[in-house]
């Protein structure tokens, strides 16, 4: 996977050294996360450098920051930023000439040591990146970053404190589960059970199974016959292989797959744009179909009812408001038996060449260097919104 942008970088910069635009305008400096201890760790390459790069060439002075798999931090040197660079050689950093190994709480104290201090562009996809783990690092360090808060990236990151919140609020979702990896273990057969039950209410009775807090459609499977326990069992290993919780959810065969961009902080003056629509080239949309080229194809301005259009967006701010999201989210449905269902919402979507998130934002005049400066923005104006006063004994109760 690559992505062709072009990235602007200073020939024989020492490691760790700042991406810097072609005409050295003056502008905040900026830290991009990438990678992370994620089964998403190559589309978070994908998407941290084309948001580097396009930062860059704005005028940014920006610093690619390594996270690895074993989740060690690594400043690394402009040239290893290169979207065109080889994703296997992000597993040897030293190797590029990046500086570390580092801990996560040394990594963040030398970035809030700086003056002035950088502003986190946090391009990292699933759990650690996406799931209030590293917001909460950044808030301990005092640190600016883009994306929503730690509360509404763990609502937004786990599937099933999504669904029951969105669904407790009337907002439509399809039936479904969750199973825990320790009620399976002690008792396989008692959760099948349970599992083929639920399928046979059901109009289909085929279940999607799925980690609850994983993106990209990682661990995701259709259990054809539910009534056959090793096929279900099956499933449920490779969801509990990436998390301790699974969801199970009605499958709906052949849905048209609807994707929604909300941009902005304030429920006044945010940004909505599509729906966007996915045609999967697999019988759903599966990592190979969304990452693999020519797989899949996708449409910024898909033929449906307006009415439909307006249903989809509406029910985009609402989902985007009821977690208290902030600077952007894509946010997913599914079109069935004339019915729409709110999938989930993905509060770092991805940057990657085919992600329809910047292709929608394009639309309403944020192109893909915009977009990502314009979400600096929001991450600027919502840290500068929160106290920074530190308390007194004066102040207490």
């Amino acid at each position: 996977m690559s992505m062709a942008r072009p990235t602007a970088r200073a020939g024989g910069a020492a490691p760790g050294a700042t991406i810097t635009a072609r005409g050295g305008a003056a502008a905040l400096p900026v830290v991009v996360l990438l990678g992370g201890p994620s089964a998403e760790h190559d589309v978070s390459l994908v998407s941290g450098r084309a948001v580097a790069a396009a930062l860059a060439e704005r005028g940014h002075p920006v610093e690619a920051w390594l996270i690895t798999l074993e989740g060690a931090w690594w400043r690394l040197p402009p040239a290893a930023a290169d979207p065109a660079r080889p994703l296997g050689d992000y597993a040897a950093p030293a190797a590029m000439g990046g500086e570390g190994p580092f801990g996560a709480a040394r990594a963040l104290e030398t970035l809030a040591a700086r003056g002035p201090r950088p502003t986190v562009w946090i391009a990292l996809h699933g759990p650690f990146g996406e799931d209030g783990t590293v917001q909460a690092l950044c808030e301990a360090a005092g640190l600016a970053y883009t994306g929503s808060g730690v509360a509404a990236s763990a609502l937004g990151m786990d599937k099933a404190l999504f669904k029951r919140l969105t669904g407790g609020l009337g907002m439509p979702v399809v039936p479904w589960q969750a199973v825990a990896a320790g009620d399976f273990a002690a008792d396989p057969s008692a959760v099948a059970r349970g599992l083929e039950a639920f399928a046979a209410a059901l109009p289909d009775p085929r279940l999607m199974i799925k980690p609850a807090r994983l993106g990209s459609s990682v661990g995701m499977r259709i259990v054809q016959r539910p009534d056959e326990p090793p096929e279900l069992e099956e499933a449920l290993r490779g969801a509990f292989a990436y998390d301790d919780l699974a969801l199970a959810e009605a499958y709906l065969a052949s849905p048209r797959e609807l994707e929604v961009a909300v941009l902005g902080n304030r429920a006044a003056e945010l940004e909505v744009f599509g729906p966007g629509e996915i045609f999967p080239g697999h019988e759903f949309y599966d990592y190979h179909a969304k990452y693999d080229p020519g797989v899949s194809r996708t449409s910024v301005a898909p033929e449906m009812a307006e009415r439909l259009r307006a249903s989809v967006r509406a029910l985009a701010e609402a989902a985007f408001l009821a977690i208290g999201a902030s600077g952007f989210a894509r946010v997913d449905f599914l079109v069935h038996g004339g019915r729409v269902y709110l999938s989930e919402i993905n509060t770092i979507p991805g940057f990657t060449p085919i992600s329809l998130f910047p292709a929608l934002c394009a639309t309403g005049g944020h192109a893909f260097g915009s977009l990502a400066a314009r979400i600096l923005e929001l991450a600027l104006e919502r840290h500068a919104a929160r106290p920074h006063a530190p308390l007194t004994r004066e102040a207490l109760p």
